[in-house]
């Protein structure tokens, strides 16, 4: 009696302290509140200028929410348009994306079978005006501002055609732009199916589905399947569950989050008969995998269901809401963490035991903890999903990014499309040495970039001169400065593989548009090329879900 009377009695101790502190927290944002409105009212009446209530106001939100986590957000009116496309994936406007080059916005890819590329718009096209207003020095932003609107409107274009001496007219209307979920999906090789998913927006788990059945229905044979979720960065957490129920049994715990609240704490099971609970399954995941892509990915990884490949994950355990305000504003709030089947957390960055003013800090080593998957493999918590196979991502060399980035490779595949009418499929397109050569030539004497080599004869040199030993080696920093200078005349030919594959996906993506672009790109990919080794190898798929995979044990098969 006397242990039921003491608890009791912690129980309304607990609960008091809680109304308490929630009654402080009350006043203090009363409090605060008002101080902020006698402070703008202030400003107002006594501020040697006038004053932008909106864009101060936006400014202290901003730096209030700063101190919180990256994902917490307020969305004023003026913004809802690019959250509904970032959470969405859609808006209304003519479809197509735009980069700047010198004085002008351009097109870069027309999105096909939309506005844009209907039109006849092609990349490398110049907006010069944009419903009679020039465009000149305009950001990309401010010219996506105008290019967006309610579909069924029209917008006006003056286009300067790629390699047209004139301006051309374009009346334009809107659409409502869906930016598919499942751009792509075909078969890699005789018998393993690929699909790639980029979100997670509404019916992106249909997306996957169908994709899958159609992957089955056109290839009787299919032996295994690849979901590549490389740079997917999440979105719906529902859809992560449909997506996960297409080949994990109904009944199965996917996810359960954890808040302050007890309204947002849930449990998300798989709710209908897997499509294929047996099918041997890939999942592709790099450093840009995140939030619900690490739900799928790591969930199929606790339950056993799938072979992750790639690199480790970004580390995202953190779920938000969207809540409404006042004027068609709205606010992003973190409500809880999420765990995936085997107990973990696996969000990396600690935005939430700190004191004020402490930058947030990754995990510490000391605190993770490992799990367990259904079949006994270990399994880690606190930053992001470890690969079962990890996999590098390639990597470019300077002269071939420069290439990219300086616009030469986007330039010339805009040349070599407005020279010829067709090229063959995404999958038999190649860089012959001639087409290269031409491309060699279209760069020219004009190409340049600085190499870290440079930088470190650069740095030499003032150091020679700083500590007075420029007499002694001016001569032979002349002399390092001009080798380099004739080595970097070879670098195109000696990174010649690497620059013919980009230049390879961007041509194709003048012709066959975002799909081609994704199956041109999947030639010589070495994560798809890992995974179809292992989706062809049973014993080492198995060997891997039992945890009894060794590298060795490749080798000697």
């Amino acid at each position: 009696m006397r242990v039921f009377k003491m608890l009791v009695l912690v129980t309304v101790m607990f609960f008091a302290g809680t109304v308490n502190a929630q009654e402080q927290n009350n006043f203090e944002i009363s409090k605060n509140l008002d101080i902020f409105g006698n402070v703008m009212r202030q400003l107002n009446l006594n501020y040697a200028d006038d004053i932008k209530p909106g864009d101060l106001t936006q400014t202290a939100i901003d730096n209030m929410l700063q101190g919180l986590d990256p994902y917490t957000i307020y969305i004023p009116e003026s913004r809802i348009e690019d959250f509904e496309l970032m959470s969405k994936g859609e808006y209304g406007g003519i479809g197509s994306t735009i980069q700047k080059m010198g004085h002008w916005v351009v097109i870069s890819e027309p999105y096909e079978g939309f506005p844009a590329q209907k039109a006849g718009l092609k990349a490398g096209d110049e907006i010069r005006e944009i419903d009679g207003e020039s465009a000149k020095d305009k950001t990309t932003k401010e010219v996506s501002e105008k290019l967006k609107g309610v579909p069924g409107t029209t917008v006006k274009l003056t286009i300067h055609p790629y390699g047209k001496d004139k301006d051309t007219v374009f009346t334009i209307t809107r659409e409502k732009i869906k930016i598919p979920n499942v751009p792509y999906y075909g078969m890699v090789s005789k018998d393993i199916g690929y699909i790639t998913l980029t979100q997670f927006s509404d019916n992106a788990g249909n997306n996957v589905k169908n994709a899958f059945l159609e992957l089955k229905k056109n290839n009787p044979g299919i032996k295994g399947v690849i979901l590549d979720l490389r740079g997917n960065g999440g979105g719906l957490l529902k859809e992560a569950v449909n997506i996960a129920n297409i080949w994990i049994p109904k009944g199965q715990l996917i996810v359960y989050t954890k808040g302050k609240r007890a309204e947002n704490n849930h449990k998300y099971y798989t709710t209908n008969k897997a499509i294929d609970s047996k099918i041997p399954l890939v999942v592709l995941v790099n450093g840009g995998t995140a939030s619900a892509s690490e739900i799928v990915s790591g969930s199929m990884q606790d339950v056993d269901r799938a072979v992750i490949i790639g690199e480790k994950t970004f580390g995202k355990g953190l779920v938000q809401n969207v809540l409404p305000l006042p004027y068609n504003s709205k606010i992003k709030i973190t409500i809880a963490k999420y765990y995936i089947p085997s107990g973990r957390c696996i969000q990396k960055i600690n935005y939430f035991d700190r004191d004020k003013g402490e930058r947030p800090e990754k995990v510490p080593d000391s605190l993770i903890s490992a799990f367990k998957t259904k079949n006994g493999r270990t399994v880690y918590d606190g930053g992001g999903i470890m690969p079962d196979v990890k996999v590098k991502e390639r990597s470019f060399n300077q002269v071939t990014g420069d290439l990219y980035a300086q616009n030469y490779i986007f330039n010339f595949a805009n040349k070599f499309a407005s020279e010829h009418k067709s090229i063959p499929s995404p999958s038999k397109f190649t860089i012959s040495d001639s087409l290269f050569n031409e491309f060699k030539k279209f760069v020219g004497v004009k190409f340049d970039y600085k190499t870290e080599t440079e930088e470190l004869i650069k740095r030499l040199k003032k150091s020679a001169e700083r500590e007075e030993y420029s007499a002694a080696l001016d001569s032979t920093i002349k002399k390092l400065e001009q080798e380099v200078k004739e080595a970097k005349k070879k670098d195109l030919d000696k990174n010649k593989d690497e620059i013919k594959e980009l230049l390879r996906i961007e041509i194709v993506t003048r012709y066959y548009y975002q799909k081609g672009k994704i199956e041109a790109s999947l030639i010589g990919d070495k994560g798809v090329a890992k995974a179809v080794e292992v989706l062809n190898n049973k014993d080492v798929y198995d060997s891997i879900l039992k945890g009894t995979y060794k590298k060795e044990d490749e080798k000697n098969k």
